[in-house]
């Protein structure tokens, strides 16, 4: 039997109006210290997020999404953020935020393999 490591991760929400709190779960961000593990995992449902704003700025959207790519792989091109140690880096994109892009509270479990999980997760909360 596979050793079970801890994991924490948040869902990944757009919320057009931020004043009526709705929102739509776009991704998950996930976190495995012992795996050395920070990746996200996003998509964009147009026909979903119509149904709460007609006007939607996709391009903008996807422009958030990719920093939160590039700082979960430490690219150069995700700014100062991106060069801190993974675990800040997880604190950092988890952060309560008042934005078109937020993340749920975080939440811990187990697991073997990070990449699978990560793929699960969004299955189950995204799609």
């Amino acid at each position: 039997m596979q050793e079970k490591h801890l994991f924490e991760y948040a869902i990944i929400r757009v919320v057009p109006r931020v004043e009526r709190e709705e929102f739509l779960n776009v991704g998950v961000i996930l976190y495995c210290p012992k795996e050395n593990f920070l990746k996200t995992k996003f998509e964009i449902n147009q026909t979903k997020l119509a149904a709460f704003v007609c006007e939607v700025e996709t391009e903008e959207l996807e422009k958030r999404l990719a920093a939160f790519e590039q700082i979960c792989k430490g690219e150069e091109s995700g700014g100062d953020i991106a060069k801190l140690p993974i675990s800040q880096r997880f604190r950092w994109l988890t952060a309560v935020r008042s934005t078109v892009v937020q993340t749920s509270p975080v939440h811990p479990g187990l697991c073997t393999n990070a990449n699978e999980t990560l793929e699960g997760l969004f299955n189950e909360l995204v799609k």
